[in-house]
């Protein structure tokens, strides 16, 4: 059996919880390339070897249709039905249901409740997640402050800002084997924080503003676009953040996250179907886009956002 999961903290919590929930022996867990919402040829060849596969929180339906096991998809973004027989497809949204992370659909649909299921809705929804009473509730249980929470989901995530795959898979069986309280103290989790709070500084000195739109340009091999964008539209107040990694391992990123005010006007699960119709290797939900390409692609891809947002 083989369990392929996002790379950032739901990802890695929910495929922790879904291990423990079937008590799950002999599998091994993979993460896509970082960064890129597709399937490797490690992937592929996983999953021609497996005779069950679980995908979890990763919104590739068109990747999932494809796959000829019998295979558990779960996931919380909005996406079309798979229409594979082999495929069971466990998502609220397929009825309308918003839900904050994959790792509660897995907590409800399994029954199966800890700190993990908190901090991965943490990990996708910030300190909108305190909001929610269960999340307290899981938190209280295991003594754990919303300080250390947050700081929890910092260090889950220093593996895939780091660009470590090997990391990002690995950390499923640290959490397994740890308690939430030892992992605050996990070493190499705490180095890798140190030197992306450094990435992400710099980063952020860059900023320029339109309409209260954070426009941010860098090139850096860490894998913080995400948290640039979050910083500017979380902690700095921005209603939105543009931003561009000009050189990530020889090619750009590009990520747009707009704030809970703003998801109502700007409809970006649009512009994702738009620049994947280009050939953009892009993903996201209803706040945020992520967006791979080649450096010559930047431009075309500016100019797809931009025709959507006006002035951005």
């Amino acid at each position: 059996m083989v369990v392929i999961h996002h790379w950032d903290t739901d990802g890695i919590t929910s495929a922790a919880l879904l291990i423990k929930a079937l008590n799950l022996e002999n599998l091994f867990n993979l993460s896509p390339p970082i960064g890129e919402f597709r399937f490797d040829e490690r992937i592929k060849r996983a999953v021609e070897e497996a005779e069950r596969v679980y995908i979890l929180d990763l919104n590739l339906p068109s990747e999932v249709e494809k796959i000829e096991k019998d295979t558990i998809f779960i996931d919380h973004h909005p996406q079309e039905r798979i229409e594979n027989p082999l495929v069971k497809q466990i998502n609220p949204a397929l009825s309308g249901e918003e839900t904050l992370s994959t790792s509660f659909v897995i907590s409800r649909y399994f029954d199966i409740w800890n700190s993990w299921s908190a901090l991965g809705t943490i990990g996708d929804a910030g300190t909108k997640a305190f909001e929610i009473p269960k999340v307290r509730e899981l938190l209280a249980r295991e003594n754990l402050s919303e300080k250390e929470a947050l700081r929890l989901v910092e260090l889950i995530d220093s593996n895939y800002i780091s660009m470590d795959r090997e990391g990002v898979e690995e950390a499923v069986r640290v959490m397994l084997e740890n308690s939430a309280r030892e992992l605050l103290t996990y070493e190499p989790w705490i180095k890798k924080v140190e030197e992306i709070k450094n990435a992400i500084e710099n980063a952020i000195l860059n900023v320029e503003k339109e309409d209260n739109v954070a426009l941010i340009e860098f090139s850096s091999p860490l894998n913080i676009i995400s948290k640039v964008a979050r910083k500017a539209v979380w902690e700095m107040g921005y209603d939105g953040a543009l931003v561009i990694n000009s050189d990530f391992h020889g090619k750009a990123q590009l990520y747009f996250r707009v704030s809970p005010r703003m998801v109502e006007r700007i409809d970006l699960l649009k512009v994702i179907k738009e620049l994947k119709a280009k050939g953009f290797s892009a993903g996201g939900k209803r706040e945020v886009l992520g967006c791979i390409c080649e450096k010559k692609g930047v431009e075309e891809a500016l100019e797809i956002i931009r025709a959507h947002f006006g002035g951005v």
